[in-house]
């Protein structure tokens, strides 16, 4: 049997209507989920929908993955 494994996706951006993304904040969220068992999978820059106002603002979607215990 092939192993089964979980995912979690996280959107990420900064700020309320957006702005410049934080490495920071970013290294925070993957250190943070490595603790949990969790092993990235991939990042992908999306338009996301900002807090205020109708418009999205610049974000990234992080995929992670573990196996199912």
């Amino acid at each position: 049997m092939a192993g089964r494994y979980e995912y979690k996706v996280e959107e990420i951006r900064e700020g309320l209507i957006g702005g410049k993304m934080s490495g920071d904040k970013l290294e925070k969220t993957l250190n943070g989920r490595a603790r949990e068992g969790w092993q990235l999978k991939a990042i992908t820059a999306v338009e996301v929908k900002g807090r205020v106002g109708p418009g999205g603002v610049e974000g990234v979607l992080i995929t992670f993955e573990r196996p199912l215990t």
